[in-house]
């Protein structure tokens, strides 16, 4: 809890205060039980995550990353194999990709949802791969094998899962979602006339549990989400040196297991978690109504299709750098999420992208801040964030004129 008026960009202490006795329960359980790693406490938060999900199975892992690695791994994707995805997301994803040993490409944002582009993706696949004498899909830039494509659910909204669905069946690709943002995000899928949860519509998907996470634990986490039995027998695999049984190992794998206290802290909180994605989901509507006369900043948009569960509330606006600074001076927390997109990052300069080749991520990158966005963030507080924004923005131009300050109604 914060003692100065000072807004923080995130408040992780109320939250754990508010439930710290179930929390320092789970610890004494583990003390008194000596049960550290794995066990009945992994176990009962993998079963309770995969239904919250509407999954068949979840395993609970060290990291969003390795979930998102040994799910790649899983699904039976090669060294040298293709896996396209988006420049416009945390390093972690194409790490992931790097590590099992396959090759990023990438496909360009959408400019509203900043989520993977259908069209870029469409257009990649029909101009930028073609066939070999087997069939196979190959990248005209690598000349490798085209195998996955990795939709990241960023800042809590899902990509248009029934559209890259449609296309990787028609291609014989695998999707495999990076849901790391998304717990609970929900997706109405126009082919199954039904809503559909984040993970649950790819052939494997993955989920970050770092602290700042709608499901954050207290320390590193992560898991990988199927209903393939054998995938989730292979993540089981990988994260535990390659032994199906103890000491008898079938692959070389992996340290890669969660462990039991950070399950059984985050069986607790699991329990809060829809809660908490309606409380988010209340900000971010009452932060699009006290914006919606500000023609100096966009705000998120949230296609019918969507049910965003608003893990960071984005806005764009020209002049991002001021605005940020103007925030800070006013004792109001900001992000940039992210600054640099990954094809310019020093880490793929030998893949030889330029700025011009992904503009609409070029772009965002240099206009995008994240605003407070936490389930206790108070009204108040969401008042002085945006009559902040009005203070910066009615002295920049392309300003709303006559700007009047926000008053909560």
């Amino acid at each position: 809890m914060y003692a100065s008026n000072d807004i923080p960009f995130l408040d992780l202490v109320t939250p754990h205060v508010e439930l710290e006795e179930e929390l320092t329960a789970v610890f004494r359980r583990a003390l008194f039980t000596a049960g550290f790693v794995g066990g009945p406490m992994v176990e009962e938060f993998e079963q309770a995550f995969a239904a919250f999900c509407d999954a068949k199975h979840s395993v609970a892992l060290n990291s969003g990353t390795d979930a998102l690695r040994f799910a790649i791994m899983a699904c039976g994707i090669e060294p040298g194999h293709v896996v396209v995805t988006v420049p416009h997301t945390f390093i972690a994803t194409t790490e992931a990709i790097s590590q099992a040993g396959a090759i990023p490409e990438f496909i360009d944002i959408d400019e509203n949802t900043y989520n993977m582009s259908v069209e870029r993706l469409q257009e990649y696949l029909e101009q930028g791969c073609s066939r070999d004498a087997s069939g196979r899909l190959i990248s005209k830039r690598s000349q490798r094998p085209v195998a996955a494509i990795v939709p990241v659910h960023l800042y809590g909204q899902m990509a248009d899962m029934d559209s890259i669905l449609r296309l990787a069946n028609q291609y014989g690709l695998t999707v495999i979602e990076d849901a790391c943002q998304a717990h609970g995000a929900e997706y109405f899928s126009g082919k199954l006339n039904r809503w559909m949860k984040a993970g649950t519509m790819g052939r494997a998907s993955a989920f970050s549990f770092y602290p700042g996470k709608n499901l954050g634990a207290c320390g590193e986490a992560g898991a990988a989400v199927s209903d393939d039995p054998a995938i989730v027998a292979k993540v089981k695999m990988l994260r535990d040196h390659g032994q199906a049984k103890k000491y008898y190992h079938d692959i070389e794998g992996y340290n890669g297991r969660l462990d039991s206290i950070q399950a059984g802290l985050l069986h607790v909180k699991l329990a809060h978690l829809a809660n908490w994605n309606t409380q988010r989901r209340d900000r971010a509507a009452e932060y699009d109504r006290l914006l919606a006369g500000n023609d100096a900043v966009t705000c998120p948009y949230e296609p019918s299709w969507s049910r965003a569960v608003y893990h960071l509330y984005v806005i764009g606006t020209d002049d991002r750098d001021g605005m940020m600074r103007h925030l800070k001076e006013a004792g109001i927390g900001t992000g940039i999420h992210y600054p640099v997109p990954l094809h310019l990052q020093n880490a793929y300069a030998h893949m030889n992208y330029s700025p011009q080749d992904f503009p609409v991520a070029t772009r965002a990158a240099g206009r995008i801040v994240s605003l407070p966005m936490f389930p206790q963030l108070r009204a108040d507080q969401q008042a002085r964030v945006a009559d902040e924004i009005y203070a910066f923005t009615s002295k920049t131009a392309g300003s709303r004129e006559g700007s009047e300050k926000v008053v909560l109604s």
